[in-house]
């Protein structure tokens, strides 16, 4: 079992000190969060992708790259990367470049986000929403296992004779979660693919995130992946801890109440009552984790948001302490006890190496830096101007 933080990249007020941080404040937090998870005994780091204010993470890739620089063995990875609005062949290009920098520390949680501006913003029509999502991740799937691609769909060029650089660290792709607060046709993806489907788990009923996980694993076991129980599921949750229930509570209340995502709307006691939100002491926020794997069964990564709302970095420091100290322990050791031994562990790079290749050394593709455009295929230099040619010679 897997456990980690997401973040959200949120610049918010803090309530109690009416102070906002700039970005590079939130920019320089965000780095020492992600360090603090490695030092407080966390897996994962997981960063979301926004390009509107408030947020700041637009480019994940390069964030997470530099996270992967100033840790040892953190697996870092997207809470969300818009697969509509970037480019496949872009995102193939990023991420296996990121798996390289981090010897295969790192996987990709693909989503569609909540923006509906951002479409337009990169020359999309969010009409076509769903549409996009399942022709772009077809081809994300190609390039990342087919040396040498022919392709043609409908919301972009063609590609012919297409190699996406780098190849895959050991010739081995990114592991892919799909995350869905909504859609079953994400679902039907990830189980299509075999890849993990990750519910966000934060804003709605467990009834609703449990439909969604059912359908997933049983659409993962009819296309020939596993049986239910072997589906690869993550869940986010939300948590503010203190040593004792009513501190928690009276320390997290106003950034609860002014939050833009929830705040003027349920009280706090409502909102965890209806929804994954634990605010506790340790033992109150394993036992509300606890009941996610009776609801949606075994699972293989649990992450936490612990940084929004205008938490200072001081208090969200804290937090990580916390959850490494007195309560991710405590839940590794109950859920290992109470784990089906058919349940599968998270998939890593070791993991999927030794799949793929068992004793074997992994393969290491050398593309053929002499094999021309990748439209026809000819020689840079061919049918070029002799002139040109001569003050430019081919290598």
């Amino acid at each position: 079992m897997q456990f980690g933080i997401f973040s959200v990249s949120d610049i918010t007020r803090d309530p109690v000190s009416g102070q906002t941080p700039s970005e590079a404040e939130r920019i320089d937090a965000i780095a020492s969060i992600a360090r603090k998870t490695e030092e407080a005994g966390l897996d994962v780091f997981a960063i979301g992708e926004h390009h509107n204010p408030p947020f700041f993470s637009s480019s994940p890739a390069t964030l997470l790259a530099y996270v992967a620089a100033t840790t040892k063995r953190l697996i870092v990875s997207t809470a969300t990367t818009l697969i509509t609005t970037n480019d496949p062949v872009r995102i193939a290009e990023e991420y296996a470049m990121l798996q390289h920098l981090s010897k295969g520390r790192m996987d990709l949680m693909l989503g569609r986000g909540n923006t509906a501006p951002v479409y337009p913003w990169f020359g999309q029509d969010i009409r076509q929403g769903l549409p996009l999502a399942l022709e772009n991740y077809n081809l994300l799937h190609r390039l990342w296992r087919e040396d040498v691609v022919d392709w043609k769909g409908k919301y972009r060029t063609p590609l012919q004779g297409f190699t996406s650089i780098p190849r895959p660290l050991d010739d081995v792709p990114p592991f892919v979660w799909h995350g869905s607060i909504r859609t079953p046709e994400i679902a039907e993806q990830a189980a299509y693919y075999g890849d993990g489907f990750f519910a966000n788990n934060i804003f709605w009923p467990k009834e609703h995130y449990m439909r969604l996980i059912r359908f997933y694993r049983q659409r993962y076991a009819h296309h020939g992946h596993g049986s239910e129980q072997q589906a690869i599921v993550g869940l986010g949750g939300q948590a503010y801890i203190a040593k004792n229930s009513q501190d928690a509570k009276r320390e997290f209340r106003p950034y609860f109440s002014e939050a833009p995502v929830y705040g003027h709307g349920p009280s706090m006691e409502d909102f965890m009552e209806l929804t994954p939100l634990s605010v506790g002491s340790p033992q109150e926020v394993i036992d509300k984790t606890l009941t996610f794997r009776e609801h949606f069964g075994d699972y293989q990564r649990q992450l936490f948001l612990v940084d929004h709302a205008g938490l200072p970095l001081k208090t969200v420091l804290g937090q990580l302490e916390l959850l490494g100290e007195e309560v991710v322990p405590v839940l590794r050791k109950e859920i290992a006890a109470r784990q089906d031994p058919q349940t599968p562990e998270a998939p890593t790079h070791a993991s999927l190496v030794g799949a793929k290749y068992g004793d074997r050394a992994p393969r290491q593709p050398r593309p053929n830096a002499n094999r021309g455009d990748n439209v026809t295929g000819a020689s840079p230099y061919q049918d070029t101007a002799p002139e040109l040619a001569a003050e430019y010679p081919a290598p």
